[in-house]
């Protein structure tokens, strides 16, 4: 088939190359010329702008925006949707919110042009390996377009599949990455219990290595886990600072709006908000409060050496168990 592809970041440009091998003709187009230069060496034919892009294509056309979620992807969708003619497609695989893949699929109709949201998985991997893609849009159109998701899927009969109508897609990649959010909540804090067993002496690359053949727990994001230990055993050099593209987010606003418990997914966004406080005014909240209501002493600032809190009289702070009758907390 035939298709545009805007935005030749490290996904875009990989899927390209994947269409490419797989026979497609793909005209593309990024702000950056050199991305547009990269990918024509390659076999893509560049455009210079979204307008030569839809010049290039052949009706019905088919235009995939692989840019960050957002107002770029706003901004692309609402150029495109002038540019294009009915019965052309726009495909957004970026991770927009399913809500406006709904609104924009509404807005393009009475103009006839389709749009498809494919929430897309497979990272800098997909290029080998394949994407994982959840389809949602016009039942119709999804079929035939068959022959690119085939084509960027793991294998042309499995790894791809339509979700249901506009925003199914986006939305059940939405609750996919809520689960990954868990998935490596959970393997992060397992190998911090195992680093601080100090007295065994663990290799965690090797029990990585071990746990992914035949264990409960083997996954692709624990193959992950233990290239990067062997890479780095001490994880040197990286600080403890998790960022969150807004699909956990979503994922927990939308559990709560349906009234579904989702504890872990929503502890594991929290652990990532929380890794941004380089100075926690919430942790020096608890350590006030334990010394207020129990004598608890506090760490100073500077030296970290035990001090009282502030405003706190030294008497106080000498004789806590007795006032809170005992109590630790």
């Amino acid at each position: 088939m035939e298709l545009g592809m805007v935005g030749l970041g490290r996904m875009g440009a990989n899927m390209t190359t994947r269409l490419l091998r797989g026979g497609h003709r793909v005209v593309v187009y990024d702000r950056d010329a050199r991305a547009v230069g990269t990918s024509a060496s390659g076999g893509a034919i560049g455009a210079a702008s979204l307008e030569d892009l839809v010049g290039r294509l052949t009706p019905p056309r088919v235009v995939w925006v692989m840019v960050p979620a957002g107002d770029a992807t706003e901004s692309t969708v609402q150029t495109l949707g002038r540019l294009l003619d009915s019965g052309d497609t726009i495909i957004d695989g970026g991770n927009s919110n399913y809500k406006d893949a709904m609104r924009r699929s509404a807005e393009l109709a009475p103009r006839g042009v389709r749009f498809v949201d494919a929430g897309t998985s497979g990272g800098i991997w997909g290029l080998e390996a394949g994407y994982s893609l959840m389809i949602g849009g016009e039942a119709a159109t999804v079929e035939r377009l068959r022959p690119i998701f085939q084509t960027l899927a793991p294998a042309p009969d499995h790894g791809w599949g339509y979700m249901g109508p506009s925003g199914a897609g986006h939305f059940v990649k939405m609750v996919h990455n809520g689960i990954e959010y868990g998935m490596m909540q959970a393997y992060a804090e397992g190998f911090a219990i195992m680093r601080g067993k100090a007295e065994f002496g663990l290799d965690l690359a090797r029990i990585a290595d071990v746990w992914r053949y035949g264990s409960v727990v083997r996954s692709w994001l624990l193959d992950l886990a233990a290239n990067a230990l062997k890479e780095n055993p001490s994880l040197a050099g990286i600080a403890p600072y998790v960022a969150d593209s807004g699909e956990g987010r979503w994922t927990v606003a939308e559990a709560i709006d349906l009234n579904v418990p989702a504890p872990i997914i929503t502890h594991s966004l929290i652990a990532r908000i929380r890794s941004r406080d380089s100075d926690s005014y919430t942790d020096k909240m608890l350590a006030a409060l334990r010394h207020q209501f129990g004598g608890h002493a506090v760490k100073a600032e500077p030296s970290g050496t035990a001090a009282q809190a502030p405003g706190a009289s030294s008497a106080a702070a000498a004789a806590p168990a007795a006032a809170a009758g005992g109590k630790r907390s």
